[in-house]
């Protein structure tokens, strides 16, 4: 990539990555999308094959890294069940027995010790949703600079 990068191949580039906010209009559209666009585009230049295989890559990766966390969670949501059929989750009234009032605590008034595992789990939900968002901007606005970009935590699918 050492040729002269042209503005309809910087401008096309930039598009490839943007596209994948197209995820917010119709599904898997951060997939189609970029998909379709560097398809019929990837012949014209090594600068759009490039960047078309960056943003794919990233989003199956995120993809993946998704549904290994969703499959981590599962598990400790199943857990949670046995106390929500009881009907003993959140056991509110406990807490505020004001008839023994003591300043003893005790782990079984804590029921939301429980949730902790889903809360991480939700956690780095979000940490992958803002990294997405933070590195789609960051690869948009260098491509249409004309500079490569590659995206952390990639997996190369496409080569």
């Amino acid at each position: 990539m050492t040729e002269t990068i042209t503005k309809h191949e910087k401008n096309v580039s930039a598009i490839i990555h943007a596209s994948t906010f197209c995820r917010f209009i119709f599904p898997f559209g951060n997939f189609l999308v970029p998909l379709i666009l560097w398809m019929s585009n990837k012949n014209n230049s090594p600068f759009i094959d490039y960047n078309g295989k960056q943003a794919l890559n990233f989003q199956i990766s995120l993809l993946l890294y998704s549904v290994v966390l969703g499959l981590i969670s599962v598990p400790f949501l199943f857990g949670l069940l046995p106390a929500v059929v009881d009907g003993h989750l959140f056991d509110l009234w406990q807490w505020n027995d004001w008839d023994s009032f003591n300043f003893h605590l005790d782990t079984d008034n804590f029921k939301f010790t429980r949730w902790w595992p889903l809360g991480i789990t939700g956690l780095l939900g979000v940490g992958l949703f803002v990294v997405n968002l933070v590195y789609t901007i960051l690869a948009t606005i260098r491509t249409s600079e004309g500079q490569t970009f590659a995206y952390p935590l990639t997996i190369k699918f496409i080569r």
